[in-house]
């Protein structure tokens, strides 16, 4: 039997919100999820008037969603950012490929500046010419710290006041628990902060 939205505008409900509970239709659930990010965004007063953002895209869903909400929450709210799109090629075969296609759509789609780096420019090194120096065991680790520290360098050659990056709950649980096992009693109190700052510059993720 069909459930209605708990919004009671008549429609159907397509899913139930963990968060909340609420059953939702589609249409209700964009504006739902929408509003809590513009409530984020002002109460914990992200940016400022003028801000030069930068939205960290891998050309996943996760940043796909981000570039899209800034996007219309900027034009419906007024923020007044100039919102562009930083994307880091790691130089692994088969694999940003794909990726950094759906990065060039956003740039269409969203009309926002572009601008990708590689690990070959900025180091003079690819992943895989990394692995194949050091081999597979830790690599992962190789590239979390070169594409972080690769999204500061873009940052600063954009010249902007902060970065945005699409975090979603898994990725924070998966955080914390990594910080737990190690007993890193600092970083366990950083990560879940909404706002980090880079040791290089003050830009706000």
């Amino acid at each position: 039997m069909p459930v209605l939205c708990s919004a009671k505008c008549g429609n159907n409900a397509v899913l139930k919100r963990p968060k909340t509970g609420d059953t939702l239709c589609k249409e209700c659930f964009y504006w739902a999820f929408e509003l809590e990010i513009h409530s984020t965004i002002t109460n914990g007063k992200l940016f400022k008037k003028g801000d030069v953002v930068a939205i960290a895209a891998s050309g996943g869903k996760d940043s796909t969603v981000l570039a899209q909400v800034l996007k219309i929450l900027n034009d419906r709210y007024n923020y007044e950012l100039k919102l562009v799109l930083l994307s880091i090629d790691e130089g692994i075969t088969g694999y940003r490929d794909d990726s950094l296609k759906t990065v060039q759509e956003n740039k269409d789609e969203y009309q926002m500046p572009l601008k990708i780096l590689s690990y070959e420019e900025l180091y003079g090194w690819s992943m895989d010419k990394i692995v194949a120096e050091v081999g597979r065991k830790n690599n992962c680790t190789f590239c979390g710290v070169f594409r972080r520290q690769a999204l500061d360098r873009g940052a600063m050659l954009l010249n902007v006041n902060c970065i945005a990056t699409g975090h979603n709950a898994d990725d924070i649980a998966e955080t914390v628990l990594m910080n737990i096992l190690r007993g890193d009693v600092a970083r366990l109190q950083r990560c879940v902060n909404i706002i980090t700052v880079s040791i290089t510059k003050d830009y706000n993720t």
